[in-house]
């Protein structure tokens, strides 16, 4: 029987997540922890997980075999993946995506396109040494955490489901807070303090102590683009090129 958690009983039209997996117990705890819970619980979004193991014909529930023509590793076969992702339901705005290192790194315009021009998301977890070449006939869209190999597509696929989920109306309590945060301009977040005004001798700059809201906007723009200068300067090359925007 298909492994499922559904965290939306009341409310069918909020954006589904369809998790194919073959380690579901991964997402338990993420999925009733902090904003993350606390947006499934009320049925801003929900969160369903599907094994692949639960579609296998064969006696010993196998999902993988080697690959032709010889090599290390081992490959996901198609059959368990088409019949998991199958089995789901279809919404008019669905996308399927793969978790590989060989696709489209993420970042925050892709969580906003995800957020707001999607009713589905359906998140093939990739494992060993990655799926049958045949599984991308399923997939429209391949995604990868960055330029590095991980033990699972899980990692991955909890960054997707997080970035995207706190875009969601009602997720975050003060939705300007999503507005003024790093990469919505293509900049860096400007540094930010709070009480006490001088910890260790460091103190907080003047003018955040100053109530000059115009001159605090202005210092925070200096700050961020100074910032992305100095540690981000391919986004800063690209806020200079006028391709700002989240990125």
């Amino acid at each position: 029987m298909t492994v499922k958690f559904f965290f939306n009983i009341l409310f069918s039209m909020n954006m589904r997540f369809d998790i194919v997996t073959l380690f579901p117990d991964f997402f338990t705890s993420p999925l009733h922890s902090g904003l993350l819970g606390k947006a499934l619980a009320k049925g801003i979004a929900e969160v369903h997980l599907t094994n692949p193991r639960d579609f296998t014909t064969d006696r010993h529930h196998r999902v993988d075999d080697e690959p032709y023509g010889g090599g290390a590793g081992m490959l996901i076969k198609p059959e368990p993946i088409f019949a998991a992702v199958e089995s789901l339901p279809v919404l008019p705005r669905r996308e399927v995506i793969l978790t590989t290192p060989q696709g489209e790194t993420m970042n925050q315009r892709m969580f906003q396109e995800f957020a707001t021009q999607r009713d589905q998301l359906i998140i093939i977890c990739g494992h060993y040494e990655g799926v049958d070449e045949r599984v991308l006939n399923l997939v429209t869209r391949e995604v990868s955490l960055g330029d590095f190999v991980l033990t699972c597509g899980e990692i991955p696929a909890l960054t997707l489901l997080n970035g995207v989920i706190r875009l969601l109306p009602g997720t975050v309590g003060k939705e300007e807070s999503l507005k003024a945060e790093s990469f919505e301009e293509g900049l860096l977040d400007y540094p930010q303090y709070t009480r006490p005004p001088i910890f260790r001798g460091w103190a907080v700059p003047d003018v955040l102590l100053s109530g000059n809201h115009a001159e605090i906007a202005r210092w925070r723009k200096a700050q961020q683009i100074e910032r992305t200068r100095d540690r981000r300067p391919d986004l800063y090359e690209k806020w200079m090129r006028g391709e700002g925007g989240a990125v």
